[in-house]
């Protein structure tokens, strides 16, 4: 046998040249390819992947063009090269184009020589049969049916051969281990950055000035290696900061690189442009069309958005799986179901196709036109069994939405169809804990005057309601006040009976329950006279019980609460359900019932938590630390109570700065220190706030006992419960002004 005597580019040559010839992976210290001296990040994939060479003896590294495939297989090879008796050998084929040359350029690359007229392949055989070698494969995809081929014969004939191959594609043969290669994690990103830019620049150092825009840099190019590269090598004419400025031309300004590299990784540009070459035109109309999606997108959104008379909608599948197979469009198994993604920066490539067809306005409608349909969907689906999955759904959905309401917002005749989609989206807004973001794109929306009053009427009620959460009550009755005008002028009994509900839940939040009971029962009578029945109507019904009970009627605020328990059951809804049992919680309470209290208290946190509704977590867990230390924990309580000081200004102000609100967090206040201490409440509490929301929940959901040293019993009329000790401890009431004051 004899060995290539081709050496491996220099330190200062990191690439290849563009041939079929390669070489032994020589694994001595200071003779390895210069692009593993310079191997930066992915140490856990290495580790992976030479684990598995080591279990099957064809393994695949796919993934995107610049994802970094080929340095993750040449590292791994050299790691294993001294298991390989007769060598580690590379073969690149980027530049073979004929299938009939791919035996011919194995042979150059194996070092071999046969004068002979047999064929190459005969050759390749009987030099691999009977010996223990790696060969390395790279760049195989164009040739992907002739490679595949001629690795099942060479394995076949090879028992102690292994073959690790680089691409874009698996090969598709029996018994081969695929390794998808995702983009580096953030960490790895931007040590290979700095590595990168200290080798352009010397005195480069990531700073306290220059790391936050060197983090984002890496953020926007996906976490690409070749990206990343590229951008360090931008540094020679400009800074960090610069460089991310830039980015929004990202394929114009990444370019250049090593004079030696791969064709195809002398730009960004054409790295990506690689893979596109070589996808059948159908699998390019896809691609381009693919670009108007934000973030993940299903295949029923592809069917309706991307298909046409030139891609049918029952030939979109099969297109996708090619994108799928080139490793163009990546898979993700999520709570919403299978879900598909493309990376940033191939998704602009694909967008500047789609521009050149000039259909990007047609397929922008199409996208704004489902995704309008899908937030109706999923709003009447919201009160049902599917509450679960809308949730789920709606938040994967969250980037193609919120693009959504940019689009209308771009025209502005169609300024109202943005209105419509930030006022059907309140259940997102509200019941999965995204006030913030509702805020901002109710109040944006809202800027545009437009002809439409329901669509303007709805997004009013739904700002003053998200304006009442957050503790803005100037906001939400500017909101409310203008919805209720201009609802009574237009006549949309609908929206005015909505603008009365949320006037009364302002009225509730901030004390005046007189007026919050008489509006919010005005409400319930508009709503039952339109038939309207849904978790608003609901959340009306959890309000009334709030106002009542805080005034004192705990009968009646159960008995609300319980028919409230009893529909939701009949339809499947939890949103409401966990506000219906936190008020049975309260009034378990005050009748002198902690454990069952708990019991309730427990159910409502988990669906709250479930639903990513801060609201509801943090007054669950408010409460709980009022339980707490009525049972005797007031250590726990304390830190229950730090935990919400951390969850309240996510929300809004902390508990809206009401008083009936206050009441159970004032009187766990006064009764754990009271016991502890003042110094050791303090500490408690500082504890309590270092814990995360997760953290919290999982805590209070595990039923955590009490503290050895808090021994003790349950309040008088109660049993103690299983697993729990408890000192003596006051009323939750007492010295407070009975139940009014919780």
């Amino acid at each position: 046998m004899r060995r290539s005597q081709r050496p491996f580019p220099s330190s200062d040559d990191p690439g290849r040249p563009a041939t079929a010839r390669g070489g032994p992976v020589r694994g001595v210290p200071g003779n390895l390819p210069a692009e593993l001296n310079r191997f930066v990040g992915r140490e856990e994939e290495l580790a992976d992947l030479a684990r598995l060479l080591e279990e099957s003896r064809l393994v695949t590294v796919v993934g995107v063009g610049g994802v970094g495939k080929t340095r993750l297989a040449t590292r791994a090879a050299a790691l294993l090269e001294k298991r390989y008796c007769d060598g580690v050998w590379l073969v690149e084929l980027s530049s073979v184009h004929d299938p009939g040359l791919l035996e011919h350029a194995l042979v150059d690359a194996l070092g071999l020589t046969d004068h002979t007229n047999r064929p190459p392949r005969t050759t390749l055989l009987e030099h691999c049969a009977g010996r223990r070698l790696l060969l390395v494969i790279d760049g195989f995809e164009h040739l992907v049916d002739a490679c595949a081929e001629l690795v099942r014969d060479l394995l076949r004939r090879a028992p102690r051969l292994r073959v690790l191959a680089a691409g874009r594609l698996p090969l598709e043969l029996d018994g081969e281990a695929g390794y998808p290669l995702a983009t580096m994690t953030d960490a790895d990103a931007l040590r290979l950055f700095a590595e990168r830019a200290a080798a352009v620049q010397p005195d480069f150092r990531l700073t306290e000035h220059t790391r936050g825009a060197a983090r984002e840099l890496c953020r926007r190019l996906d976490g690409i290696p070749l990206a990343l590269e590229l951008a360090a090598g931008r540094l020679r004419a400009l800074s960090t900061e610069q460089v991310l400025q830039r980015l929004d031309d990202r394929f114009r300004l990444l370019t250049g690189g090593s004079r030696s590299a791969l064709a195809r990784h002398q730009t960004l540009r054409t790295a990506i442009g690689w893979s596109h070459e070589l996808c059948a035109p159908e699998q390019r109309l896809l691609w381009a069309r693919l670009s108007v999606f934000a973030g993940q997108f299903d295949l029923e959104a592809v069917e309706y958005i991307c298909s046409g008379s030139d891609l049918p909608a029952d030939s979109v599948l099969d297109v996708l799986s090619g994108l799928l197979a080139q490793s163009i469009v990546g898979r993700e198994d999520s709570a919403a179901g299978t879900r598909y993604r493309m990376l940033d920066t191939v998704r602009e490539y694909g967008a500047e196709w789609l521009t050149a067809t000039g259909d990007t306005e047609r397929l922008r409608r199409r996208h704004r036109d489902w995704f309008l349909g899908l937030a109706t969907w999923c709003e009447l689906d919201w009160f049902s069994p599917r509450q679960g999955e809308v949730a789920a759904r709606v938040e994967s959905e969250l980037p193609n939405l919120r693009r959504a309401m940019e689009s209308s917002l771009e025209t502005p005749e169609e300024a109202h169809l943005a209105q419509y989609l930030a006022g059907t989206l309140w259940f997102l807004w509200v019941g999965c804990g995204r006030l913030s973001e509702g805020r901002h794109w109710l109040d944006h929306v809202l800027e545009e005057e437009t002809p439409h009053d329901s669509s303007r009427l709805k997004a009013l009620w739904v700002l003053g309601y998200v304006a009442v959460l957050q503790g803005d009550p100037v906001g939400a009755i500017s909101a409310l006040t203008e919805c209720r005008e201009e609802a009574d002028l237009a006549g949309d009994a609908t929206a005015s009976a909505y603008a009365v509900h949320r006037t009364g839940c302002l009225a509730l939040v901030t004390d005046d329950t007189a007026r919050a009971q008489e509006l919010l029962g005005d409400a319930l009578g508009r709503y039952r006279e339109l038939g309207e029945l849904n978790s608003n109507v609901l959340m009306a019904q959890v309000e009334l019980a709030m106002a009542v009970g805080f005034r004192g009627d705990l009968d009646r605020a159960v008995m609300i609460c319980e028919e409230v328990r009893d529909i939701c059951e009949d339809h499947g809804e939890r949103w409401a359900l966990s506000y219906a049992l936190f008020v049975l919680a309260f009034a378990a309470l005050q009748r002198g019932r902690p454990g069952r209290c708990r019991e309730l208290l427990e159910e409502s946190l988990a669906i709250s938590h479930a639903f990513h509704d801060l609201l509801g977590t943090v007054l669950a867990v408010e409460l709980l630390a009022l339980v707490t230390v009525v049972e005797g924990d007031a250590a726990e309580a304390a830190l229950l109570q730090g935990a919400a000081d951390q969850i309240w200004p996510s929300v809004g102000l902390p508990l809206f700065g009401s008083a009936h609100f206050g009441a159970p967090r004032a009187r766990c206040e006064e009764l754990a220190r009271h016991e502890l201490g003042e110094v050791r409440y303090a500490s408690q509490r500082r504890a309590g706030g270092r814990l995360g929301v997760d953290a919290v929940v999982a805590r209070a959901l595990a039923g955590r006992p009490a503290d050895a040293e808090s021994g003790g019993q349950e309040l008088p009329g109660q049993q103690p419960e299983a697993g729990r000790t408890r000192k003596p401890a006051a009323s939750p009431t007492s010295g407070r002004g009975g139940p009014e004051r919780w």
